[in-house]
Formats: structure tokens, C-alpha cells, sequence
């Protein structure tokens, strides 16, 4: 192991404990000793899947990572990199990697991780929003991110990047309902940016528009940081249309499969007997109108909407867009991981709703990284459904605004 990357894995956890003495979260014995043992033990468990190389690491990111080395960090940003349908965001950090002079593996796992912790501050953050800032709750929810099962086995395993657009997604949700609008709008906007699956929250965004968390100008702010996104690119040499349309273009890219290793509704109902066409239809008609539903209901419901609902209604959307679409891959329920955990730890009667949502995401996770499947998918996207009923009950006792504080389903 690379003494330097042991070295910013060190400082990560060091960043991990810094922001829980910032937020005031170590003021007594109790949660100093629960910072201290399972903070180091998450890293820990990290460290020994460092080294472990899976084949999407060798097909692609090594690919890029090389094309980069080879043309420069800033040429090769400015040439489009054959089979990468990344967003150029995350290829800066890849460039960097690329003359480091450290093993390429190691780097893009210590970035996710570094993100972990950025995921894990996000949640506690809204944490606090959601329970009137309570210390053990916001705690728990910042320890247990870095647990969830999915986060530690995408970053540090798999190589993946999706805690970067997962923690720009949570904190966009943060500061929505902190009142800090064009920060919220940038937020998601990063978030998107990097990875096209921040767009299963942004649904939500016209929910916070009619409730007057966001205002009209605020919208805005989206197309300007997207644009700001890729500007370093375009001034290296890559077409500012391309690059602006690069989502759209990439659409080609997702194959013809309804369903890859995902716990969504193609695992859960047979569509062979129908053409792919009609069963992609079939898919992206029900999302429709299943965000078409909420907006109605919750609209009609406006003046009960408060924060709680809204909240609600994030997870929905987090949980019941990929569960609808077609060609979801097993990683798309990432976003859903979280934003459920936090859903639990501010009501911990719904401790069935992240396990749901952990156990459908998991299945997918070990059908790529084992190559075979532990159960049938249908079983996740059984968990995923009841993870959506138990969702759909909170908003709607959330909606009640006599409900007392800890009023769960």
C-alpha cells in the first residue's frame, strides 16, 4: 500500500472527527466514544478494500485515466476520451490523478471516499433540520452513512464515483429546507453534473417552488453552475455544445436491457411477453405518473406541506423514479440508500424503510461484484414497494399538521 495514500485516508477520518467536533456533536463522553470507535473502524474497513480491482475499474476508468496521462491533464481535457460517457466534472479530478505519481486505483477510491464523509456531513446536516437539531440523531445519522452498506462497497470496493453526486444531491435537499435557495439550486446542480442519476431528485424541485422554498430567479442558478461545470473543458478544447447536450448524446449508451441487476419494477413484473419498446414505455408512463400523483396530492395539500412532508416527498422520488424507469442499473438506488437512513434516524419507526431500500441495492451490488446473484431480483423490488408504502404513510401523517413531532405511520 502507497504510504501517501494511507497518509489521505488518515486525513480524511481526521476530517470526519473535525467536523463532528465543529458541529458540537462531541461535548460528552457518550458520543466521543461512539465518534472514536466506529468513525476509525468504517476507515479501517475501507483500507482493506483498497487494493481490490474490479473489472469496471480496469474497462474504463484506467482507460480514461490513461488517455489523460497520455495526452496531458489539459489536453486531454480538451479531447474527447473514446467509451467515457462521464460528465467532464469528475474526469478534473481523474486529470490530477493521472500525474500524481500514486497508484490510479488507490486515488479514485480515496476521492469517493473523501466524499463519503462530505455524504455523511450532508445527512447530519439534514438531519438536524428535520429533529430541531438533536445531537444523538445528527450523530447517528453521520456514523451510520459511513456504515451503510452501499456507500462503503461503492467507493471503496467498487471504485465508483456516486457518493460525489449522492452528497451534492443530500446537501442540495439540506439547504432547501435550511432556507438557502440558490445554494440548493447549486447544489443539485453539481449533483447532476457529475452524474446524470441526481435527476431522479429534481422532480421535488417544483414542490419547493409552488412552497416558496425556492423562487422563480433562483432557477437560474442551475444552467449557470452547469455551464461553469464544464467551462475548463470547453477553454481545453472540447465543443461547448457537445459537452452542454453530452446527457442527451449518451442516452444511446444504455442498452436495450429493461432492467440491469436493479430491484425495480422489470424485476418484479415479467415483461418479456412485450416488445422492449412497450415495456420502456410502459415504465416511463408509469414515473409519470406517479410524479404527476404527488404533485396533485401534495399541492392540494399546500398549506399542511410543511418540512417533514417535503422530506417525504424527496425520499419518494428518490425511491419510486428508479423503481419505475427502465434500464436502471444496480447502482441507481444509491441516492435512495441515504436520504431512507436519514428517514430512520429521524423516525425510528421506519427502520424497515432504509433496510428495504439497503437490502434491494445490495442485491444489485452483489450480482456485479460476485457475477451471479445471491436471490432473485423480484425479492428487491418487493423490498423497494414496501420501502415506497411506508414512505407514502409518513407524508401523508406528515401532512397532518396536528400530528405531534415524533408521529409515525
Amino acid at each position: 500500500m502507497d504510504w501517501r495514500a494511507t497518509l489521505l485516508l488518515y486525513g480524511e477520518l481526521l476530517l470526519a472527527l473535525w467536523l463532528l467536533r465543529r458541529e458540537g456533536l462531541l461535548d460528552c463522553r457518550p458520543r466521543v466514544a461512539a465518534a472514536l470507535v466506529l468513525a476509525p473502524l468504517a476507515f479501517a474497513l475501507r483500507y482493506c478494500f483498497l487494493t481490490y480491482e474490479t473489472l469496471d475499474f480496469q474497462d474504463w476508468i484506467q482507460v480514461w485515466i490513461q488517455s489523460l496521462r497520455e495526452n496531458g491533464p489539459w489536453h486531454g481535457l480538451g479531447q474527447e476520451i473514446w467509451s467515457c460517457n462521464y460528465n467532464v466534472p469528475y474526469l478534473y479530478f481523474l486529470s490530477l490523478i493521472s500525474v500524481s505519481g500514486v497508484r490510479d486505483l488507490l486515488l479514485v477510491k480515496v476521492l469517493s471516499i473523501f466524499f463519503d464523509v462530505v455524504l455523511a456531513w450532508g445527512a447530519m446536516k439534514l438531519t438536524g433540520v428535520l429533529t430541531g437539531e438533536n445531537k444523538e440523531k445528527k450523530l447517528t445519522a453521520f456514523l451510520l452513512t459511513l456504515w451503510l452498506p452501499t456507500v462503503i462497497l461503492n467507493g471503496s470496493l467498487w471504485g465508483q464515483c456516486d457518493s460525489i453526486y449522492g452528497a451534492f444531491a443530500v446537501l442540495a435537499v439540506y439547504f432547501a429546507l435550511s432556507d438557502r435557495p440558490a445554494l440548493s439550486v447549486a447544489s443539485i446542480a453539481l449533483s447532476i453534473s457529475f452524474k446524470l442519476q441526481g435527476i431522479f431528485l429534481l422532480p421535488v424541485y417544483f414542490l419547493f417552488l409552488v412552497k416558496g422554498k425556492i423562487r422563480i430567479r433562483h432557477i437560474f442558478v442551475f444552467p449557470a453552475v452547469y455551464i461553469l461545470s464544464i467551462l475548463p473543458a470547453v477553454f481545453a478544447g472540447r465543443n461547448f455544445w457537445e459537452l452542454l447536450t453530452l446527457y442527451l448524446r449518451n442516452t444511446s449508451t444504455i442498452g436495450d436491457g429493461l432492467n440491469y441487476n436493479s430491484s425495480s419494477l422489470y424485476a418484479l413484473v415479467n415483461f418479456d411477453v412485450l416488445s422492449p419498446t412497450a415495456g420502456e414505455r410502459i415504465g416511463i408512463i408509469l414515473a409519470f405518473f406517479f410524479c404527476a400523483g404527488l404533485y396533485v396530492w401534495l399541492t392540494m395539500r399546500l398549506k399542511d406541506l410543511n418540512d417533514r412532508a417535503l422530506f417525504g416527498a424527496c425520499v419518494l422520488f428518490a425511491v419510486g423514479v428508479p423503481f419505475l424507469l427502465p434500464h436502471m442499473h444496480d447502482r441507481y438506488f444509491f441516492l435512495a440508500d441515504v436520504l431512507t437512513l436519514v428517514l430512520a434516524v429521524v423516525r425510528p419507526r421506519l427502520a424497515p424503510v432504509p433496510v428495504c431500500v439497503s437490502f434491494g441495492s445490495l442485491l444489485g451490488y452483489h450480482a456485479y461484484l460476485k457475477m451471479r446473484y445471491l436471490l432473485p431480483m423480484k425479492y428487491g423490488a418487493a423490498a423497494m414497494l414496501l420501502a415506497l408504502v411506508l414512505t407514502l404513510l409518513y407524508t401523508a401523517v406528515s401532512l397532518d399538521r396536528r400530528a405531534p413531532e415524533e408521529t409515525s405511520p
